[in-house]
């Protein structure tokens, strides 16, 4: 399919992207959105899912709007992060230039000022975080009464977010009538719930088998233990030039920053995003990751969500995902477009357990491989410890079946024999009877 079914407007901003082929989730999502069916689209980041949903409401928008008409938000698009907000409404603005349309990013990280003025004037496009948009809408901001498509994009990471409960109380507040659309890279049984209380009887896009990581990407597995996971990190920057764009994933804010003062102790580029970082900051990491200036972009699962950059060459998790499904979005980040991509996962000996439901998850076994030239130490301390409790066992045993000078005194019926080479020494007798009373003078 090519893009002939939409708005010549449409048509001409994306021919300007370079853009001349459909992907498979666009070339069966665009059509069915054109006619206004509701939809649940299954696939991997990286395959042109945001496009399968923008580009069609985005025609539909530019055929019915009048230049002079009121104006009130008729497509609204809920994602789970201020970086994936952006990163829509960047593309949404992209396609939508020789429209007259207007757009606005509803999220958390800067005043609210400017987002209430766009909220209440009207704009035809909203892109917005769950938390901040509930919170506006509380306060009495937003014109939904001409809504007429709701997007509820990674939807199952807003679940494991736990952001439910705040879809649910906004969702109450849009008109009834309206198309529905529900994009996720994974399908399980809380998705398939969602669907059923926000969807009305909606087609089923599925472009992947479902939790199939991208076919594109090379995965393994490096086994190595706790405390050498960084040595291990700076070894496989050091061993190729390959590694030129790699995002890293660990799973605390403080973790990102240890991990990035150990890399700049060691002369590599890197920095960080996460939930304690400002908006700016944020934006400036992503700008200089895209632009090159930094090689290494070690990021948490919530704020690399959004992250769209061409060329990543590798994916490190550096700590085991808590999900198996988030293992699937990062590894996203890398092999997008049809090219190629490498994810590494680091595994310790904690990890065994939820590496198996990983791989039940994916349907693979994952290559084990051991980095050539690095020293892998033995187990440290900790691990030694379960070892030692035998031989700390013999020792107590044998400790009390050794006789001691205490332990005949300890048996109940034993009584100790006089040392015939010692005197025996009798007590001194005391006199019995009244003490002598002193006569008053």
């Amino acid at each position: 399919m090519s893009f002939q079914e939409l708005h010549e407007r449409i048509q001409k901003a994306v021919a300007d992207t370079g853009y001349t082929k459909a992907t498979p989730i666009q070339e069966r999502a665009i059509p069915r959105v054109l006619k206004g069916a509701d939809v649940i689209g299954i696939a991997q980041t990286g395959t042109g899912k945001t496009a399968a949903f923008t580009l069609p409401l985005l025609s539909k928008l530019a055929e019915s709007t009048e230049a002079n008409e009121t104006r009130c938000t008729r497509v609204l698009i809920i994602a789970p992060t201020r970086e994936l907000v952006s990163q829509i409404h960047d593309n949404v603005r992209t396609y939508a230039k020789y429209t007259n349309l207007r757009t606005a990013a509803i999220h958390g990280g800067i005043t609210d000022k400017g987002q209430i003025e766009k909220l209440d004037t009207g704009c035809d496009i909203i892109i917005a975080t769950p938390g901040r948009l509930l919170d506006l809408v509380e306060r009495g901001h937003g014109r939904f009464q001409g809504l007429k498509a709701l997007v509820l994009d990674e939807a199952d990471r807003m679940l494991d977010m736990g952001f439910i409960s705040d879809i649910r109380t906004i969702c109450k507040k849009l008109p009834k009538s309206r198309q529905t659309l529900l994009f996720s890279a994974t399908m399980n049984a809380q998705i398939e719930s969602m669907t059923k209380e926000f969807l009305n009887s909606p087609t089923v896009v599925e472009v992947d088998r479902r939790a199939n990581p991208a076919e594109t990407v090379t995965q393994s597995i490096y086994e190595v233990f706790e405390h050498q996971k960084t040595d291990l990190l700076n070894h496989l920057l050091d061993s190729s030039h390959n590694f030129y764009a790699v995002i890293v994933f660990v799973r605390t804010r403080d973790g990102a920053e240890t991990l990035i003062q150990a890399l700049k102790h060691v002369k590599v580029s890197a920095e960080a995003i996460h939930g304690d970082k400002k908006q700016g900051q944020r934006r400036k990491a992503l700008r200089d990751f895209k632009e090159g200036k930094i090689r290494v972009l070690v990021a948490t699962d919530v704020a690399a969500r959004g992250i769209d950059i061409s060329g990543v060459t590798h994916v490190i998790n550096f700590d085991f995902p808590e999900h198996s499904e988030d293992y699937i979005h990062r590894i996203g980040r890398t092999g997008r477009a049809e090219a190629e991509g490498e994810a590494i996962t680091f595994t310790t000996p904690d990890n065994s357990l939820a590496l198996k439901k990983l791989e039940k998850l994916i349907r693979v076994t994952l290559p084990r491989k051991r980095a050539e030239g690095f020293q892998y130490a033995k187990a440290p301390l900790p691990e030694d410890k379960g070892r030692r409790k035998g031989p700390m066992k013999e020792e107590k045993k044998s400790h009390f079946d050794t006789p001691s000078k205490f332990s005949n005194k300890n048996k109940p019926n034993s009584r100790r024999k006089p040392d015939a080479s010692k005197p025996s020494r009798k007590p001194s007798a005391k006199p019995v009877g009244k003490k002598p009373t002193r006569k008053r003078k």
